[in-house]
């Protein structure tokens, strides 16, 4: 089997879907790697550490994609405005493809990877079972996007985050909400911690609170009977009752914190509208609203994504791709979610690809034309 990494295309992105470390594992493993020359370059990978693994390297792009049996990709492929071709296109008829694709936000794709026959398997789509832990790339990249997003909220926030004794009089800690204790969210309640805020956390599923309290935060919930977690582990949706109870503690809560830290979505993909811009309104001046869930439309009303814009007085950031910041770490272990997959049906010389497996059956996304 030939796999094949080419450079991302996205404006910005400068993660790659494989590092030398899993190249080595799989060369040893008998699969044959070829990555495009520079494609690890914007995450400090040169080509010659991708040599030293066994792997190939090539600059001719079509070729590459036409000759491959498994593609890995970060960013779900799009139309390399360079070549004049879409990569799905490049591809050989029939190969597969693995790499966060996002499916319900890229119909487009889905389609033209269905007409390509292309064997496609959704990262972002693989259950949160035990077994697929290791494949997790959305827990890998939320992780980071968690930190990151602590890290944007006290570079905007006008005083310390840490309680300070000084000379000059007591400073006390900056007060921090976070909406959604996820992996997200839970790496931005450490990180706060860290820094030394006071931090308050909220999520609709109560099996959370302990996680909460254990990093050293408060758990503020709204008490229900219904089941927050789809039988894949993602959040669903719940009853208009829970909405309005949860909407009265978001605001109280955001009223009087400094900054607010947004990190839920449904089903993996999509933003519940969380912070009405009253709430925002309500807020004391000077703080900061850290929205991770801009790409899908954002958790505040008012967040304009891959923008920070100053609203009522409130600094409202809606970053995009915060893995992309932190390139090696976020490919290091992106590629070795990735790598994982692959070695887990790779047997006797050949992928398995078993409609029967669990974590096969919930990633593929397009198969033989469907």
């Amino acid at each position: 089997m030939k796999i094949a990494v080419v450079k991302e295309i996205e404006a910005g992105e400068r993660r790659v879907a494989l590092v030398p470390e899993s190249c080595k594992r799989l060369v040893q493993g008998g699969i044959q790697v070829t990555v495009e020359s520079g494609a690890g370059d914007p995450a400090f990978f040169p080509d010659d550490l991708y040599r030293q693994t066994g792997a190939g390297v090539e600059s001719d792009v079509p070729g590459l994609l036409a000759s491959a049996d498994l593609v890995l990709k970060v960013q779900p492929p799009a139309f390399n405005s360079t070549l004049k071709r879409h990569e799905v296109e490049m591809m050989r008829e029939g190969a597969m493809l693995l790499g966060t694709l996002l499916p319900a936000r890229h119909p487009d794709m889905v389609a033209k990877l269905a007409a390509r026959k292309i064997s496609a398997f959704a990262t972002d789509q693989i259950p949160r079972i035990s077994r697929a832990q290791s494949m997790d790339t959305l827990s890998s990249m939320a992780n980071i996007a968690g930190y990151k997003a602590v890290l944007i909220a006290a570079n905007e926030l006008p005083r310390y985050f840490p309680m300070l004794m000084t000379a000059a009089g007591t400073v006390f800690p900056a007060r921090v909400f976070v909406i959604g204790a996820g992996v997200a969210g839970l790496q931005a309640i450490a990180t706060a911690r860290r820094l030394g805020a006071t931090v308050e956390a909220t999520d609709t599923r109560p099996v959370v609170k302990e996680q909460v309290e254990s990093l050293g935060a408060r758990f503020a919930g709204v008490e229900t009977a219904e089941s927050a977690e789809d039988t894949s582990g993602y959040a669903t949706e719940l009853s208009t009752d829970f909405y309005r109870k949860q909407a009265d503690l978001i605001a109280e809560r955001c009223a009087a914190a400094d900054v607010v830290i947004t990190t839920a979505l449904i089903g993996g993909i999509k933003a519940p509208k969380l912070i009405t811009a009253d709430m925002v309104r309500a807020m004391k001046p000077g703080s900061v609203i850290v929205d991770l869930a801009a790409e899908a439309g954002g958790n505040c009303e008012l967040t304009q994504s891959g923008k920070t814009v100053v609203e009522h007085g409130i600094a409202i950031c809606g970053p995009l791709n915060l893995p992309a910041q932190m390139p090696w770490h976020a490919s290091t272990l992106y590629s070795r979610n990735l790598t994982s997959f692959v070695l887990a049906f790779w047997k006797d010389g050949r992928f398995h690809l078993d409609l029967e497996d669990e974590i096969i059956r919930g990633a593929l996304v397009t198969h033989q034309g469907r």
